[in-house]
């Protein structure tokens, strides 16, 4: 009976533990390729005091694929919060995203190590101190002539020399648990991704270039200074093939001649050395091009989240199938030792009681 007893207990053990992963799956998008390396880039200078580092990220929209979200300078939702950063998780045979969030500590985000002052636990790129932001410019880069409050800790860099560029928990990833105090920062109070933190990723799905399937791992913009500023490269210079950000892109209109510049400061138009003027059919015809463009990309939104619904319901299915078949094996396993007798209970050839075998006492 101890025996079947601890059977039981072992069984339920990993039923609840295949129902914590699956929730943990369920939450984001699920696909069954894995994410690109990590690509190693300059971190831009801290634009603004107060401003949090939110290391970039490779997320996931379909029919395209992977997608490069360049690491940026953010503004907290409150003070005393800090960035859990987001990660994909490898469980069942699919890639699950896990969201990033803002709480009062650092939980898990898989034991990625982003860089950044992001080495794959917690976040040593700073500290909060008396509604202040302090900046640890061991780890971090900070434009100095608006940054003050900054100190120098060279005990938190760590030597990580394999796997470095991995950017996946589990088979064949990073292998990382979570600690302690990172279950702990789970069960927080967290605020989810800010309205500039969505607005900067929904502005990187819509650059090609952005994707894994046309720059082969070296997206055209790694990280920005800020949401809607200047896009940076890897090698820290500043980005000059993107479609999004203070980078501009001239179109020549031959109905005149007038050179645009199309960026997300509308305040910031690009001039010729002669102060050129545009007419006003040709801003009419601007607006028109920037509303059509915008219609064209709500619908795709659109449909992109009806396939990520799909696919995640897909990866609900597999999991719970999962989950069944192997409750199931358990379970048969526990009957068939219920079932069996125990080798000291059965007679062989054993005297039966008042003396002689059992076959002479039915004589």
């Amino acid at each position: 009976m101890k025996r079947i007893a601890k059977i039981c207990i072992i069984l339920c053990t990993m039923c609840i533990a295949e129902s914590k992963t699956y929730a943990q799956v369920s939450v984001g998008i699920s696909v069954g390729i894995a994410p690109p390396e990590l690509p190693a880039y300059v971190q831009p200078a801290c634009p603004v005091d107060g401003y949090l580092w939110e290391p970039g990220y490779w997320a996931y929209s379909d029919p395209t694929g992977y997608y490069w979200v360049p690491g940026v300078w953010v503004a907290p939702p409150d003070p005393g919060y800090l960035w859990t950063p987001p990660y994909w998780g490898y469980v069942g045979g699919y890639y699950g995203f896990h969201a990033g969030y803002w709480g009062p500590h650092v939980g898990f985000y898989g034991g990625i190590n982003y860089g950044g002052g992001y080495m794959g636990v917690g976040f040593v790129g700073g500290e909060w101190s008396g509604g202040r932001f302090r900046y640890n410019t061991a780890v971090v880069n900070v434009n100095r002539t608006v940054v003050h409050n900054t100190y120098i800790n060279r005990t938190v860099i760590y030597n990580r020399t394999t796997n470095s560029r991995v950017s996946f928990n589990g088979q064949g990833g990073i292998t990382a648990k979570p600690r302690p105090e990172e279950l702990s920062a789970a069960r927080e109070h967290h605020i989810q991704p800010t309205a500039e933190q969505r607005s900067h990723q929904e502005s990187a799905s819509r650059d090609r270039r952005q994707f894994a399937s046309a720059n082969h791992g070296e997206p055209a913009s790694m990280a920005m200074n800020k949401v809607n500023g200047r896009s940076f490269n890897k090698q820290g210079h500043v980005a000059s093939s993107t479609s999004f950000g203070h980078t501009t892109t001239a179109i020549n209109h031959t109905n005149g001649g007038a050179r645009y510049n199309h960026t997300n400061n509308p305040a910031s138009p690009s001039r010729s050395s002669n102060t050129e003027r545009t007419a006003p059919h040709q801003q009419a015809n601007v607006q028109q091009h920037a509303q059509q463009q915008e219609h064209v990309q709500q619908q795709r939104m659109q449909q992109q989240a009806e396939q990520q619904r799909q696919t995640q319901q897909q990866a609900a299915q597999h999991m719970q199938q999962h989950m069944q078949q192997r409750a199931q094996n358990e379970q048969q396993h526990v009957q068939q030792h219920v079932q069996q007798p125990h080798p000291q209970s059965q007679p062989h050839g054993n005297p039966a009681p008042g003396g002689g075998h059992e076959h002479e006492k039915h004589r």
